[in-house]
């Protein structure tokens, strides 16, 4: 959308006609699968703290590789969960001297020197997702996200809503402070109990276990909020083999949470919008090139939170089935 406007005004007649002319040549290029632009064709990379199999991450790439396309961008992708791995992907992409970088800060730490490195090499970098609070300090150009203290704060006002007392907060990370953000967000604002519960998010099976377990314990628990859109499903049979009366909520959509939404299996969700998080940083990598263009003022490009229900359901079912929600 940026990269539209900015072409709708420098490279067309002022006139609404040649707008509208250059808006939808646009639309046919990115649609037959061409590049919009006519900048040089660059390469940038994007690495992430995704474990295998995270569909989360497919729709951040589905956005990327959109985005990629309209600026003639030659996109890379890789990803590890374990820290010093991606920091050695980062380190890789700044040897290949590729002309962007997009990262994620899930384990800031790990990740400070590598990053530094990028912006001594002279690399543009942008940081999605996790790492908000330290990416400007690290040199980043911007973050694109959502605030996770501030999603968790939207949660525990919504268990409020709901009139819930108390919660299983499941964490399938360990060492993502973004997660403990979340769960800690929610505590600051929910008016009830608030019980983070660690899980390995490696292993699904173990996932709806330890959640299985915890639920027949404690047959107080009325609210399970889970942390991806994988693990609500597994919170789901984790309630019905406990014979639980919780209400599982989670953070993220994908086709089965639009579907548990709609059917009142689950109770609400938390979009971050990753499909945006994926295109705006392409599309703004691409503006920096371009054209030394910066979003956000020293703040964070903010894509979330959005509470979704199953009034959202059937609207966003669509998008969630071919991988944009």
């Amino acid at each position: 959308m940026l990269a539209a406007a900015l072409f709708a005004t420098g490279l067309t007649a002022c006139s609404s006609t040649g707008g509208k002319r250059a808006e939808d040549a646009r639309k046919a290029a990115a649609a037959q699968g061409r590049a919009a632009v006519n900048t040089p064709r660059w390469t940038f990379a994007m690495v992430t703290h995704s474990g295998d199999g995270d569909t989360f991450w497919d729709i951040v790439q589905s956005g990327a590789k959109q985005a990629a396309v309209k600026d003639n961008i030659n996109f890379l992708y890789a990803h590890s969960d374990e820290a010093q791995q991606q920091a050695q992907l980062i380190d890789s992409y700044v040897a290949k001297n590729v002309d962007g970088l997009i990262v994620t800060l899930a384990k800031p730490d790990a990740m400070k020197e590598a990053v530094h490195r990028a912006v001594k090499a002279g690399i543009p970098v942008i940081t999605v997702n996790s790492g908000s609070e330290v990416s400007q300090a690290f040199g980043a150009l911007t973050h694109i996200g959502q605030d996770e203290t501030v999603a968790g704060e939207a949660v525990g006002e919504e268990l409020d809503k709901r009139a819930k007392k108390k919660a299983l907060c499941v964490l399938h990370e360990q060492g993502n402070v973004g997660h403990e953000q979340r769960c800690g967000g929610v505590k600051k604002t929910f008016g009830g109990e608030l019980q983070n519960l660690y899980v390995d998010g490696t292993n699904m099976p173990d996932v709806q276990a330890s959640i299985e377990a915890k639920l027949q314990a404690d047959p107080a628990i009325d609210a399970v909020v889970t942390l991806g859109a994988p693990f609500a499903d597994a919170a789901v049979q984790a309630k019905k083999t406990a014979g639980s009366k919780a209400e599982i909520d989670t953070f993220d959509l994908n086709p089965k949470v639009a579907t548990g939404l709609q059917s009142g299996t689950l109770g609400f969700a938390v979009d971050q919008q990753p499909y945006l998080q994926g295109y705006e940083a392409v599309d703004l990598l691409w503006l920096y090139r371009y054209n030394a263009d910066v979003l956000g003022g020293g703040k964070p490009v903010l894509t979330g939170p959005q509470i979704v229900t199953k009034d959202d359901a059937a609207a966003l079912l669509e998008y969630t089935e071919r991988g944009t929600r």
